[in-house]
């Protein structure tokens, strides 16, 4: 039997992509799969949930300063790259794929060791620093790069740019196939129910929700509000028949999303894409200031210029927020534009392009086995 492995985690934005290429993989492939994450964090109980074997391994943060826990953390990426290698010698993978984050340094770094070809995807617009030096172990072995991004691969080291497939962001089938009336019906409401889906992210978002509680009496003015505040937020806010609060939407989230009119949120690769996938004109509120490298500015800055969305500026308060929304719900020849475009973003089936390429080249290395 043939052995596919796969890493990546640290959030669910590294994970799900992958889990959706995954899923694509198993329908093509009849080989095993197996995923390499970290022993902390959410990896293992998601991983594991999709039905995939998961070896957990020490993991460290890569960071661009210097702090004190630079020390530790460099060890701890010592220690997870010899676990990798062990995991990856004695499984005998055929191939790894990566979905990034920290984690994924230490097993593409032991594949290209043992010369196991590397593949890596990086869902935003310009490559963070684990896809940098994980594009080093692609060429090295002469694997490749996907990208969500046709502009991504100038960002890339100029050695790895011929090894780069523009994919899409990868995302789980149960979006693409996922039911309006069933999200409705989840609500508790009626088929004829305008929805405004708010998204902060799993986590929640801060800023957006203190804008969608100050500006709620507005809000639900046009639509009926369904606010997903994180699970780490304060909130206190009572249901009512036009506001629905949750703290996390987790199976039903598809549904709930295709059956809303509008969405508005923060701009993570994975809220952009799922979004696009379902065709949905986004109002965006990207993640902006020290703590972030800007990634989220960029994606909605593509999906701005493409049409599928309005974004906020970091001076936009709550009345701002309110009249943006309401322009939305009250032009409807604007969001049938907005979705149509979102709809001509997402029309790439990443996570099926990039199994389908897997799955070629695990056949190419079976024949050169044999």
């Amino acid at each position: 039997m043939v052995n596919i492995a796969f890493t990546g985690g640290g959030t669910g934005g590294h994970i799900y992509p992958g889990l959706a290429v995954a899923a694509e993989l198993k329908r093509q492939f009849a080989g095993r799969l197996f995923w390499i994450g970290s022993n902390g964090g959410m990896d293992r109980t998601l991983v594991e949930e999709a039905g995939i074997e998961f070896f957990g391994i020490p993991s460290g943060k890569l960071r661009r300063y210097f702090s004190l826990r630079t020390i530790p953390d460099f060890f701890r990426v010592i220690a997870g790259f010899f676990a990798a290698r062990k995991i990856l010698k004695r499984e005998k993978a055929a191939l790894l794929f990566s979905k990034g984050g920290f984690v994924s340094v230490p097993p593409c770094a032991a594949a290209a060791s043992l010369g196991i070809r590397v593949f890596t995807h990086e869902s935003d617009f310009s490559p963070g620093l684990a896809t940098r030096l994980n594009a080093r172990f692609v060429s090295r072995t002469k694997g490749r790069v996907f990208t969500a991004y046709a502009e991504t691969a100038r960002l890339l080291p100029v050695k790895v740019r011929d090894r780069v497939t523009v994919s899409g962001n990868p995302v789980r089938a149960v979006f693409r196939n996922a039911d309006a009336a069933a999200g409705k019906a989840f609500l508790g409401l009626g088929a004829d129910a305008r929805i405004l889906l708010v998204l902060g992210g799993s986590q929640g978002a801060k800023e957006i929700n203190d804008l969608v509680r100050d500006a709620l009496p507005e809000l639900v003015k046009d639509y009926i509000v369904v606010h997903q505040f994180g699970p780490n937020q304060a909130h206190d806010l009572p249901e009512t028949e036009r506001y629905k609060p949750y703290a996390y939407i987790r199976e039903e989230m598809p549904h709930v999303l295709a059956a809303a009119e509008l969405v508005l949120g923060r701009s993570g690769a994975g809220t952009v894409w799922e979004c696009a996938a379902l065709g949905k004109p986004m109002l965006l509120v990207p993640l902006r200031g020290s703590g972030t490298r800007g990634d989220q500015v960029e994606n909605a800055r593509y999906f701005q210029q493409a049409g599928a969305a309005q974004v906020l500026g970091e001076d936009a308060g709550p009345q701002v927020m309110a009249q943006a929304v309401r322009l939305l719900a009250q032009d409807e020849k604007i969001r049938v534009a907005m979705a149509h475009a979102s709809a001509q973003a997402g029309r790439v089936n990443g996570a099926e392009l990039i199994a389908r390429l897997l799955a070629e080249e695990t056949d190419q290395h079976v024949r050169k086995v044999k």
